[in-house]
């Protein structure tokens, strides 16, 4: 076999493990650049987080993958299918939730499940009510399966939009700021159900400008900054696994540093803004994985003469990923 034979299937099958990919996928609004030839990577299986603030491309680009606006340029797969032309073959696969769910107020939760579950030609309708039922007691609604739709609240209206995207076995969900405007009690609902769902095996593909959010629920992810794509892959892939960072509050910066230095780390004052208090500085230092453990870095400091008044060792969060890569600061929480 030849080498680009090989290097043939060996793209085959990489395409194979990805249920989103894209190449060069670009789509301009006159002459704004929404989207800027970004190449897309989302594993199957993953619960993948697409992160970026509002305004960056997130929610054009999930608009192109589902055929609801046009690329300029480019290519993308979903579920092995070519957007548009194979879309007929994909969605039929694929839950979403895009820009917020929008219901018939009068009618109750589960009606309007039914009246959606009718417009699928495929959907049998002797097991529509099964399915209404399976699908409102997987989001906890089924207490309200009776209540007209304008009574919900916002985080029912959001687990209603998602039941919805579930009425059929997916492999793919896709959910653009599913938490957007919840309350702390229903982001806790719909970050377990996404966990539900994913432990099932369904790719789970989450849109959202909170880091703290896709942190306590994606194995990956990718950050968008302005239309491209500056970063992506798992989560300790963006923190940078590689490195730790030691941080120590003491009112003898100089000396730490010196010390540090002796002990082959590059550390650094932190500056006024991390000032631990009255006559008190921050010193940082990245620290390898092969490097001095805490106990051994606290010990040399002692005995240094320095007066360590506190003492912390962490990986980078994906804030401070996120910093480094855009230079921008980024909504963390809710």
């Amino acid at each position: 076999m030849s080498e680009t034979a090989t290097a043939a299937d060996e793209a085959d099958t990489h395409a194979a493990d990805l249920a989103i990919a894209t190449t060069g996928l670009t789509k301009r609004f006159g002459h704004q650049i929404a989207v800027n030839a970004i190449d897309l990577a989302v594993p199957r299986g993953s619960v993948f987080g697409f992160l970026g603030p509002n305004g960056s491309g997130k929610t054009t680009t999930i608009r192109v993958l589902l055929g609801l606006a046009a690329a300029t340029s480019g290519s993308a797969r979903l579920l092995g299918n070519d957007v548009p032309t194979q879309l007929a073959e994909a969605l039929p696969r694929v839950g979403a939730l895009i820009e917020g769910p929008a219901f018939y107020p009068f009618l109750s939760g589960a009606d309007n499940l039914r009246r959606l579950d009718s417009a699928d030609a495929r959907a049998d309708p002797a097991t529509r009510d099964a399915r209404v039922a399976r699908a409102l007691d997987r989001v906890g609604l089924s207490h309200a399966a009776r209540k007209k739709a304008r009574a919900y609240s916002l985080g029912m209206k959001q687990r209603l939009g998602i039941a919805a995207a579930l009425l059929t076995p997916r492999d793919l969900l896709v959910l653009d700021e599913p938490t957007n405007g919840l309350d702390p009690q229903g982001t806790r609902e719909v970050r377990s159900l996404i966990r539900a769902v994913a432990a099932e095996g369904t790719t789970v593909f989450v849109s959202s400008h909170l880091l703290a959010e896709v942190e306590q629920i994606c194995t990956h992810a990718a950050v968008m900054h302005v239309g491209s794509l500056v970063a992506q892959g798992s989560l300790d892939d963006l923190r940078g696994t590689g490195g730790r960072v030691v941080r120590v509050e003491t009112p003898d910066g100089d000396r730490t540093v010196a010390e540090f230095a002796r002990l082959g780390l590059d550390a650094a004052l932190a500056g006024p803004a991390l000032r631990a208090g009255p006559g008190e500085v921050v010193v940082e230092a990245p620290l390898p994985d092969d490097g001095p453990a805490a106990e051994d870095l606290v010990a040399a400091l002692v005995a240094a003469g320095v007066r360590v008044r506190g003492f912390d060792l962490a990986r980078p969060s994906l804030e401070d990923r996120f910093v480094a890569l855009t230079g921008e600061g980024f909504d963390v929480a809710r």
